[in-house]
């Protein structure tokens, strides 16, 4: 598990480090600048024509240190330095003194000469208006010179919170972040502007991170990740009992992946409520689930239904008729079972979001267009301040909530919040949601807290994603591929919580 951080609370981490631990700034700078060199030298980057452009703030500061340790290395390094030298930080300030005393040459314009790596130590984090003026057209040549691109913290004009750009932006081959990732970097544009990231520890701990929800990811090969424990003397109901009320009439599709994931995620026993209509197909598609059907609501059946199950899933293609709204409501008032809503399930919430007090342990799989219905907003809304939407509407309502995007975020009230990612494009097809909705049931009915099943299931799904689209390539993937890819996932997840 790792933390990534905005701006603001990278800001007070350097500040609780420096005045509260008592380890100078100096010091932090100084670790900075030798972490980019390092990784530069890790990578082979021919830096025998080095650029450096700097500003006048602390980015630009460690610009002006990693210039000096090039050139303490014989290296010839040219520096542009952009920034106001008046105005500049006390740090960039004493970066730059260091530098004219060690005898480099530092100028004020860009040459356009052949450069072997073009480093950028402009503005770093904390931009708040967009990159405009000298900034703006030193940026625009930079982008279009030759030479590899290496920036410092964060690609200049990328908002450390959003990833969007800020006027224009530096396009980098690759991001050397100091002590945690910026968040603006895992989504938007800022993903790929920054190219490859290098985390680079500089001494900045988590115990300096503000006190609140922090924002935390996994990694690929991500060590912390926990499955579901299983029993050697279990059987079928030690591994839960599901209940998908799923597929409205010719919509057998939706509640077909919803199950087939559940139990590829290690359910026990999986019964599907669906339509009439759907019961051959379903049975000749998974004998593996039990099926029971409605033509017309009847309440005594959906009370056994619930009193034999220990999960349930509910939404997915169930459609938005007045009988699928009655079973709907029905289920979620009188089901006092963990749940997850999905797909149909959460347009019909929408219309009464009073439901969810009668619920206690609830995971809802939104997508940005469901979480403007939640919320009676538009997508635009959603999509600017999605941090500040999710936490507000996990406080309103005792849920889980997974907003998914391409970068899927999971939060629940007074805990941390998690950013996957696992996951690519290839995976944005219809069915794809459905099946993590499956996937995540069926760790919920391995006795995981909603929180746990909701996130491991999420970082599972995504990890389909890339495993199918290494199979597939980007433009074939199909859910059932993400179906397939489910059973490599957790046989390699299993090998590693067992070394």
């Amino acid at each position: 598990m790792r933390y990534v951080l905005t701006g603001e609370e990278m800001q007070y981490a350097d500040r609780y480090t420096i005045e509260q631990m008592g380890v100078p700034s100096c010091v932090l700078m100084e670790r900075a600048a030798l972490k980019v060199v390092e990784i530069l030298e890790q990578n082979n980057v021919d830096c025998s024509k080095t650029l450096i452009v700097c500003g006048s703030g602390n980015n630009g500061g460690d610009g002006l240190a990693i210039a000096r340790l090039l050139y303490l290395k014989g290296i010839h390094v040219n520096v542009c330095y952009m920034g106001n030298k008046e105005t500049a930080s006390e740090e960039n300030k004493r970066q730059y003194t260091i530098a004219e005393n060690y005898g480099i040459s530092i100028g004020n314009t860009l040459e356009k000469k052949e450069y072997s790596v073009i480093i950028d130590a402009l503005l770093g984090i904390g931009l708040k208006r967009d990159v405009s003026g000298k900034y703006k057209e030193v940026i625009e040549q930079l982008n279009e010179m030759n030479g590899t691109k290496v920036a410092v913290d964060i690609p200049t004009g990328i908002c450390d919170t959003t990833g969007e750009i800020k006027g224009c932006a530096f396009r980098a081959d690759f991001t050397v972040c100091f002590a945690f990732e910026k968040i603006g970097m895992l989504f938007e544009k800022g993903r790929q502007y920054a190219g490859k990231i290098y985390v680079a520890d500089i001494g900045i701990s988590s115990e300096a991170l503000p006190a609140g929800q922090k924002l935390y990811t996994y990694d690929k090969e991500d060590k912390d990740v926990s499955l579901p424990k299983r029993n050697p003397n279990g059987n079928k109901g030690t591994f839960g009992k599901v209940l998908i009320i799923a597929g409205s009439k010719g919509m057998a599709g939706a509640a077909y992946l919803n199950a087939k994931a559940a139990y590829s995620a290690g359910a026990g026993l999986v019964q599907i409520y669906t339509h009439e209509d759907n019961r051959v197909i379903l049975q000749q598609a998974l004998p593996e689930a039990i099926i029971s059907t409605y033509e017309t609501f009847n309440e005594n059946q959906l009370k056994q239904l619930f009193d034999r199950s220990d999960v349930l899933l509910i939404g997915s293609g169930l459609g938005k008729s007045d009988l699928s709204e009655k079973i709907f409501t029905y289920a979620i008032q009188y089901a006092k079972i963990p749940s997850v809503i999905d797909g149909d399930g959460l347009t019909l919430l929408a219309e009464d979001l009073s439901l969810l007090e009668h619920k206690k342990q609830v995971i809802l799989t939104p997508h940005l267009k469901e979480m403007s219905r939640l919320l009676q907003c538009s997508v635009e809304e959603v999509q600017k301040n999605k941090i500040t939407v999710l936490k507000n509407f996990v406080r309103e309502y005792p849920i889980v909530c997974a907003m998914k995007d391409a970068r899927t975020f999971v939060a629940a009230d007074g805990e941390d919040i998690y950013i996957n990612t696992t996951g690519n494009h290839a995976m944005a097809k219809a069915g794809a949601g459905d099946v993590l909705a499956g996937i995540i049931v069926g760790f919920l009915a391995q006795k995981m807290k909603c929180k746990d099943a909701c996130e491991i299931g999420v970082y599972v799904h995504g990890l389909c994603g890339d495993y199918a689209q290494k199979e597939k390539g980007s433009y074939s993937v199909l859910a059932n591929d993400l179906l397939d890819a489910i059973s490599h996932v957790m046989r390699k997840l299993e090998k590693e919580q067992t070394r």
